[in-house]
């Protein structure tokens, strides 16, 4: 008797590991179509910002960009939300970028700063843009009880291309500009005068503006070779941009929410494309202001 259990516990032993065992294969084999191997990464022959080659035949410069291209490509669930938003909002960035004469690649500056979302850093930079409050108000963004721009996206995208073409015309080359961004004007030019140099490469920086560039430059080859770091998906996976209407608002709004269903939606879809409305009801003072609420 005790013979025949042995026997019958170990078949269904063996029958248990097998299919485990097959399970963890098919399952294996379907993760390795959708998530980076972290072993098989491999620089690319170049890299450049707005056209401006990063010197990848200096080692550190090199070392640097590899560091992040592992990062980011092994942060699974942040680089595909990333890739996922950008189909959405993309679209709404860079005719405001090409308006401006700013080159392309500063929507990937954007991507870094807030991964394409509304977010709030601990300092308090607010927005895609990441603007501190009073950075906001000296580029002409209202930020008051009622209204916060570093929430609108059109309106602070314009105002992160008046940085940068302030930038510009203080360093001459956009890859400073981009580092300006982080470190600010003043402080990548302190650190210029110090260190007798004027190339981005080769000064030595904070951690973070040190590795704010090489950021960039690592979204930037990802997201433009999405499948050749195991983020290969479908368009219909991504999150399509969301045909709007416009109402255009010229006097106090006493109830938002009765505004919203007076026009055909509902407060939740109102504070969703409109996250710049931070209060129940919004005073103008004088202002002309667009509500987008979906067709």
């Amino acid at each position: 008797m005790k013979k025949r259990v042995k026997q019958i516990l170990y078949t269904a032993a063996t029958i248990g590991v097998a299919t485990s065992f097959i399970f963890a294969s098919a399952l294996s084999e379907t993760l390795t179509n959708i998530v980076p191997n972290e072993y098989n990464i491999t620089l690319p022959p170049s890299a450049n910002f707005a056209g401006e080659r990063a010197p990848l035949e200096i080692i550190d410069v090199k070392e640097r960009f590899d560091r992040e291209l592992i990062i980011n490509a092994n942060l699974h669930s942040s680089t595909l939300l990333i890739i996922k938003r950008a189909e959405r909002y993309f679209p709404i960035i860079e005719p405001i970028l090409k308006k401006n004469n700013i080159p392309d690649d500063f929507k990937y500056l954007c991507v870094i700063e807030s991964s394409l979302s509304n977010a709030v850093s601990s300092a308090g930079a607010s927005g895609f843009w990441q603007f501190m409050k009073g950075t906001a108000n000296d580029f002409n963004l209202t930020v008051d009880d009622y209204v916060d721009e570093r929430y609108h996206l059109e309106k602070a995208t314009e105002a992160a291309c008046k940085y940068f073409k302030n930038a510009k015309d203080k360093f001459g080359n956009w890859t400073m500009v981009a580092a300006a961004y982080n470190r600010g004007i003043n402080g990548m030019q302190k650190a210029m005068n110090t260190q007798y140099v004027n190339n981005y490469y080769d000064l030595f920086l904070n951690q973070e503006t040190s590795r704010y560039v090489f950021r960039i430059l690592a979204l930037k080859e990802i997201m433009a070779n999405p499948a050749k770091y195991g983020f290969d998906i479908p368009k219909n996976e991504k999150y399509p941009p969301v045909e709007m209407r416009s109402i255009l608002v010229t006097e106090d709004i006493e109830d938002l929410p009765l505004f919203a269903k007076d026009h055909g939606s509902n407060y939740k879809l109102l504070k969703l494309y409109n996250p710049w409305l931070i209060n129940n009801s919004l005073k103008t003072k004088g202002k002309t202001y667009t509500i987008e609420l979906p067709k």
